[in-house]
């Protein structure tokens, strides 16, 4: 995740903290609501979610190389799938 979805992170934190004043809540809501609207914070939500979601299809092929109950033609085709990827 990059740095604007960080600092979005912090800051909505920071406006559920009952230990935070009401004036550091109010700049809290003015960073996020303008962060929220900045193109690049999208774009870091965007390349976060794809980032994640290879990861998890990684980690299914992964499993199936070492489920027993998978045949071996899965097998080759998660090895496969995975060195195309350079993940193993």
């Amino acid at each position: 995740m990059s740095l604007p979805t960080r600092v979005v992170g912090g800051h909505k934190a920071a406006l559920n903290n009952p230990n935070v004043s009401d004036e550091a809540k109010q700049h809290s809501r003015q960073v996020v609501d303008e962060l929220d609207d900045a193109p690049e914070t999208e774009e870091a939500r965007q390349g976060y979610q794809e980032d994640k979601d290879q990861t998890r299809v990684n980690a299914g092929y992964k499993a199936t190389l070492k489920n027993p109950n998978v045949s071996e033609e899965a097998k080759d085709h998660a090895r496969d799938f995975l060195e195309s990827k350079n993940a193993i």
